[in-house]
């Protein structure tokens, strides 16, 4: 007689578990929420699912604000978004991002693409970053005016790009931001601790990247790791780094990659904004308060500049 009682392989509590037997629950996951081509009600913001690469099987969710006769055909900063996650929870198109994107979107007023990108541990580390990557390209070739997506040709603005993302996603960000320019394991802040390498940020990374080349302080990790490309050509113009004040996850590390990036001769203009008294990604999880407005608020004017 077969048992059928499952086995636990590796579990990071609450957010995954993966049984010997290949299986893997996210318990912690938002459920999926279907895009709204007609305009969501809330924000008046249309979204669409779209595939950018049938090869790789990249998929992201469009965001457009609502327009006017008047404004139907106006260039609109664009915003590639990466969510967060650990690489491993969460998705362009549950709830809680759609939710977050349409607030963004309709309170900045940007056309945004929120990039679906493949979780560990079914595909690890560095195919999340393959994914994101094709996702950049595929934004940026709309600039020739050779792709199809009309939101991007008629609304789009190329000379006006940002990237961002929350938790793992900002880590893109950086990864992405050092690609375009180039086309011993180091602790911060509490992470210094005795028993740091039990701290999330470290279990995660060595889930979902276990083959990485010195561990935490792979340069996709550390960018002042053994081996790291020089900082100084990141390619990006500006950069907004935010944390909140009671966010035990990243917010020592958030402070750290601010300074570094603003000691390392980058040319590019770099600001730091913390919001005190909250903890980690308080601006998707509670979109309606005053804090999370405040921050929107932030990224509105950091965006319009």
């Amino acid at each position: 007689m077969t048992s059928t009682t499952k086995e636990v392989d590796i579990e990071i509590l609450p957010y995954i578990r993966v049984d010997k037997n290949g299986s893997v629950e996210r318990p912690e996951d938002a459920p999926f929420s279907p895009p709204t081509p007609d305009q969501d009600p809330e924000t008046g913001v249309s979204s669409k699912d779209i595939t950018i690469s049938e090869n790789l099987s990249v998929s992201d969710c469009l965001f457009l604000p609502k327009l006017t006769d008047h404004t139907q055909n106006q260039k609109l900063p664009i915003l590639v978004y990466f969510h967060g996650g650990g690489f491993f929870l969460e998705s362009a198109f549950s709830s809680l991002y759609h939710r977050y994107l349409n607030s963004i979107v309709s309170q900045v007023h940007v056309l945004a693409i929120s990039v679906e990108y493949i979780l560990a541990p079914e595909h690890l580390l560095p195919a999340a970053y393959e994914d994101s990557w094709a996702a950049h390209q595929w934004v940026a070739s709309h600039s020739a005016g050779n792709d199809k997506e009309p939101w991007l040709i008629n609304n789009g603005d190329f000379g006006r790009i940002f990237i961002g993302g929350d938790s793992a996603g900002a880590n893109i960000v950086h990864n992405m931001a050092m690609r375009a320019c180039l086309v011993g394991c180091k602790a911060y802040g509490s992470e210094s601790k005795e028993g740091h390498e039990k701290s999330l940020p470290y279990v995660a990374w060595n889930f979902v990247y276990p083959s990485a080349t010195g561990g935490v302080d792979n340069p996709m990790f550390n960018p002042e790791g053994q081996g790291a490309p020089s900082l100084t050509g990141l390619g990006c113009d500006r950069m907004l780094v935010c944390v909140a004040g009671r966010d035990l996850v990243i917010k020592e590390r958030g402070v750290w990659y601010f300074e570094i990036m603003r000691k390392s001769g980058w040319k590019g203009e770099i600001e730091l904004f913390e919001v005190e008294e909250e903890g980690h990604i308080f601006h998707i999880l509670n979109i309606e308060s005053e804090n999370a407005k405040a921050m929107v608020k932030r990224l509105a004017s950091f965006i319009i500049m």
